[in-house]
């Protein structure tokens, strides 16, 4: 008798994936916008008006995105009671990664770790990052093909913003953020409800590094020209993340019966409080649900999300039970949001 492997899937027992535990990292070089405007013709003044941000962590010299990552997932992992040998994947969430293009930096952190049996790879989908790295955990846990995966979101961007340009350099900071994501009951950990993900190509070159890839690769004169680094379209990007934010957060609310009166809060990308503020303006959203820590660490793209969650659980603001969307829109163009039960 052929055998009905429809049948033998609906039998398998659906797995569940929860947040066990949280960790951030962060350089301890505290750089204020003072300091800055000494670099570049600006002041605190006008880099706070205009983005929310009073200071950055800086990376020292040397220190790569897998040193950032380690540090977070240490502490990911001893809050979780997870031996590194326990970890099945490991998922790193970068546009900055040690090395370009191979290997990934995933498997460095591995190394590091002693995470003999686990598989490793990057993530590039840029402030996205960690929310692409949460859906993915979610689906190899939910799936049956990982029981424990440790993602980390880690970027040092320092590495590779101008800064002689003033409207970039003001807006990035260094840092990592790690999560463990496991099979288990709700008393373990918090549950991964649902997930949305997206991109628009089209604007792929608004936020980009335009040399050093197989489109555009180096040549011996161009090694220190501003192609090799960060370059931005603000307007562009501000126009693409407002309207990103609202539909992700609305397409949430919408597939799972909620109104935003059923959040707790709102994590968003750190990129910029007028882009938080604009999107909570637009939708009727109430801004107080969102949260941000942007005015001590600026923009850490895929680090953002998960230092905003573990910043919110040590500080008492995450309490069991709690619903929660989590949201990330940047280069690529790509947006998306996770939605959890705290």
């Amino acid at each position: 008798m052929p055998h009905n492997y429809n049948d033998a899937n609906r039998m398998k027992p659906q797995m569940q994936a929860y947040v066990r535990s949280t960790g951030a990292y962060v350089p301890p070089r505290r750089m204020s916008n003072d300091e800055l405007a000494q670099l570049v013709d600006t002041s605190d003044e006008w880099i706070f008006s205009h983005t929310g941000i009073r200071y950055r962590h800086i990376a020292a010299e040397g220190v790569a995105a897998s040193d950032l990552a380690v540090e977070a997932a240490r502490i990911a992992l001893q809050r979780a009671a997870i031996e590194p040998d326990e970890i099945d994947l490991i998922l790193v969430a970068t546009s900055t990664p040690d090395y370009l293009g191979l290997p990934a930096t995933a498997c460095i952190v591995q190394d590091r770790l002693k995470a003999g049996k686990a598989a490793a790879m990057d993530l590039v989908a840029a402030c996205t990052g960690f929310v692409y790295g949460l859906q993915t955990a979610r689906a190899f846990v939910e799936s049956g093909a990982a029981r424990t995966v440790l993602l980390i979101g880690s970027e040092v961007y320092s590495q590779i913003i101008n800064w002689q340009d003033r409207n970039s350099c003001v807006l990035f900071g260094d840092g990592a953020g790690a999560v463990v994501v496991s099979a288990g009951q709700t008393a373990e950990g918090s549950r991964i409800i649902d997930g949305a993900l997206y991109s628009r190509g089209q604007g792929a070159e608004s936020l980009a590094r335009l040399a050093g890839g197989s489109r555009r690769p180096l040549t011996e004169d161009q090694r220190a020209s501003a192609e090799c680094f960060l370059s931005m379209d603000g307007r562009s990007v501000y126009n693409f993340a407002v309207p990103a934010l609202v539909e992700t957060i609305q397409t949430l609310l919408q597939r799972n019966s909620l109104s935003f009166d059923d959040l707790d809060w709102v994590v968003p990308h750190q990129a910029n409080v007028r882009i938080i503020e604009a999107a909570a303006k637009r939708a009727g959203f109430d801004p107080k649900k969102f949260f941000t820590n942007i005015a001590e660490y600026a923009n850490t793209s895929a680090a953002s999300v998960p230092i905003a969650l573990d910043e919110m659980w040590r500080n008492g603001l995450l309490k069991r039970g709690q619903t929660i969307i989590t949201v990330g829109f940047g280069g690529g163009l790509t947006y998306g949001g996770n939605l959890l039960v705290w």
